[in-house]
């Protein structure tokens, strides 16, 4: 019995030694959950160097935006499941997706396997500059003292930025109007041009415009200040607790995939986001690079299924509402 075991175990390292050496003979494409030039693909064009400099090979970018994040997904599954393709997608394909839709075209649990974390995104709340208020304190009570609550932007239904508002509500007993839109991009055009109130964003999506003097950061959604932005106080600094939000970006490749790949590839994007160049430029955008084991991406995307699923159960939150 022992020796069938033995035999067992060396036959699937060879056969995971021979993929891992068939797959590194090919490049390895990263799909992209989002189109280009958008903080999703920022990323992955950032870690491809030095990426491909870990694994020996060359890196390529391949845009599959649609169906929030759906169609990525699909293209990962459709691929040999060799490590030759990984997805990079946000927490809401990840996490969340699962809780707003009855029906996904894919299961994160069974169809794929975590590689390793690449960047945190925690939440900033902004106003255009001409908002009187200094911290989220003093736009919280200006907002308690109208008689028709404030209209807040989001980059959709159900996304990040939505979830944090509906935290904000949860926390501090006061209905805004939620008005999504289809991207951040127009959510902060029509922020500039007065006709929302604020928003949730990524500090990656709106550091230039809070650098530029356009937007004014009156809070961070996490349990830290953010680097790029220091003199920002948490939530919490202000006496507003529950606000944590985290939009992460993740690699995952097909469930398929032989565990000693996975390592390897785990092993080459932690030794990658070390690089110095390309931690500094995702710093600079505003991003947070992190890397984790395959082991520590599971547990975070179990952590935040739950977490997400919770608030969007108890607040009634849909896709399509």
């Amino acid at each position: 019995m022992k020796k069938r075991h033995l035999l067992a175990a060396a036959a699937a390292l060879v056969l995971a030694t021979s993929l891992h050496a068939q797959s590194a003979a090919k490049p390895l494409r990263i799909v992209v959950a989002f189109a280009p030039g958008g903080p999703v693909d920022f990323t992955a064009r950032t870690i491809a160097e030095p990426l491909g400099r870990a694994l020996g090979r060359t890196v390529v970018i391949d845009n599959k935006p649609g169906a929030n994040g759906a169609i990525g997904a699909a293209e990962v599954l459709r691929a040999d499941p060799d490590g030759s393709t990984l997805w990079i997608t946000s927490v809401g394909a990840a996490a969340i997706n699962q809780s707003l839709y009855e029906k996904l075209p894919y299961n994160m649990q069974r169809d794929f396997a975590p590689v390793s974390l690449v960047t945190n995104n925690v939440e900033v709340f902004v106003t255009a500059m001409k908002d009187p208020a200094r911290d989220i304190t003093e736009f919280l009570a200006a907002a308690r003292g109208r008689k028709e609550s404030l209209p807040i932007a989001s980059s959709g239904r159900g996304s990040i930025p939505h979830l944090a508002l509906a935290q904000l509500e949860s926390a501090v007993g006061i209905d805004f109007i939620h008005v999504p839109y289809n991207g951040m991009a127009p959510a902060l055009n029509d922020l500039l041009g007065g006709q929302v109130a604020g928003t949730f964003a990524d500090v990656a999506a709106v550091m230039g415009q809070i650098k530029g003097g356009r937007l004014k950061a009156l809070g961070i959604a996490a349990p830290q200040r953010h680097p790029g932005l220091p003199d920002v106080k948490t939530f919490e600094e202000q006496g507003i607790r529950a606000m944590d939000t985290n939009n992460w970006y993740g690699l995952f490749a097909s469930a398929k995939t032989p565990p000693a790949v996975l390592d390897a590839l785990s092993k080459a994007v932690q030794q990658a986001m070390t690089d110095p160049a390309a931690a500094a430029k995702l710093l600079q955008a505003g991003a947070e690079p992190r890397s984790s084991s395959p082991q520590e991406l599971a547990a975070l995307v179990k952590s935040d299924t739950e977490k997400w699923a919770r608030l969007i159960k108890s607040r009634n939150i849909t896709a399509d509402q």
